[in-house]
């Protein structure tokens, strides 16, 4: 199991090179001090000291050098400590460069075999998100204009945001709403002009009970596909026993099985269309849109 990144005393900016280390050598099977020099905009010495101090105080036995590769390579017994050992981290990291080409001429990756879909960015401007981030640290209550479908003018509000969330798809914060008398889902890109902090409020995350009640979402191949179909579903999403749970708040369910684009109140006639299904529906049901 990878180690908690909490557990190492070490700055920020050197716990990325670390990771960044990590992950190059298991994803990549060769790690150079020219990785981390075209990455962190460092010398080669420092990069030489970032590979030494993490064979030396973090993956002892993790990583050897190899001449013909000219590069270090991971040991058999290489163990994950900073990262997870997953190959999102890897392929996440590769995303994250191919955006950056357009405005770095050289990277340390090769990402030209690497094609990345992006969803239609949200504009959130930084004098909108900026007070809502001070009010959510500072439990305060915002004065803000905000439109929705239901109400497409702009609507005073009075909100106390406490979480900002992210689908996979927009940005909400999660805000106690005076107007309603409720906790709500406010969409970032929604908000007009710049919102007004105000003084500090009751309403904190600690009062949001949806929010806070923990929900698990079990998964299962559609039992409607055959043995073998099935297997090969249950590999794809790495199930055990033919389950996959995932433990989230109830409140965000509905974004989580967006996610996995499932709708659980309907139900392909073709069972390869989805090939995932809810197998706890009516547990979830209170968690449900519309």
């Amino acid at each position: 199991m990878p180690q908690a990144a909490s557990k190492w005393p070490f700055r920020w900016d050197l716990l990325l090179r670390y990771r960044y280390i990590e992950t190059i050598a298991l994803w990549e099977g060769r790690l150079t001090t020219r990785h981390l020099c075209d990455t962190f905009g460092i010398g080669r010495q420092q990069a030489s000291k970032d590979i030494n101090n993490y064979l030396r105080e973090v993956g002892k036995g993790n990583l050897e050098y190899d001449k013909y590769l000219k590069g270090y390579k991971p040991t058999p017994e290489f163990a994950p400590q900073v990262t997870q050992g997953l190959a999102d981290e890897y392929l996440h990291l590769m995303a994250r460069n191919n955006e950056l080409m357009n405005m770095f001429e050289s990277l340390a990756l090769n990402v030209g075999n690497v094609e990345v879909l992006h969803h239609p960015v949200r504009d959130v401007k930084p004098e909108v998100l900026r007070p809502i981030m001070q009010a959510a640290r500072q439990q305060r209550r915002l004065d803000c204009d905000y439109v929705s479908l239901n109400n497409p003018d702009r609507e005073g509000r009075i909100i106390v945001p406490h979480t900002l969330v992210y689908t996979g798809l927009r940005w909400h914060v999660r805000a106690w709403c005076e107007k309603n008398q409720e906790y709500r889902d406010f969409v970032l890109s929604r908000f007009r002009d710049t919102p007004e902090l105000m003084d500090t409020s009751s309403q904190g995350a600690g009062d949001d009970t949806e929010w806070n009640t923990p929900a698990d979402i079990r998964i299962i191949a559609d039992p409607r596909l055959s043995p073998a179909q099935r297997e090969v579903v249950e590999t794809d999403y790495g199930m055990e026993k033919g389950e996959l749970r995932i433990a989230t708040r109830g409140k965000l369910v509905p974004y989580a099985l967006r996610l996995l684009h499932i709708n659980p109140r309907e139900q392909f006639e073709d069972p390869t269309a989805q090939q995932i299904v809810v197998a706890n529906r009516d547990e979830l049901e209170p968690w449900l849109f519309g």
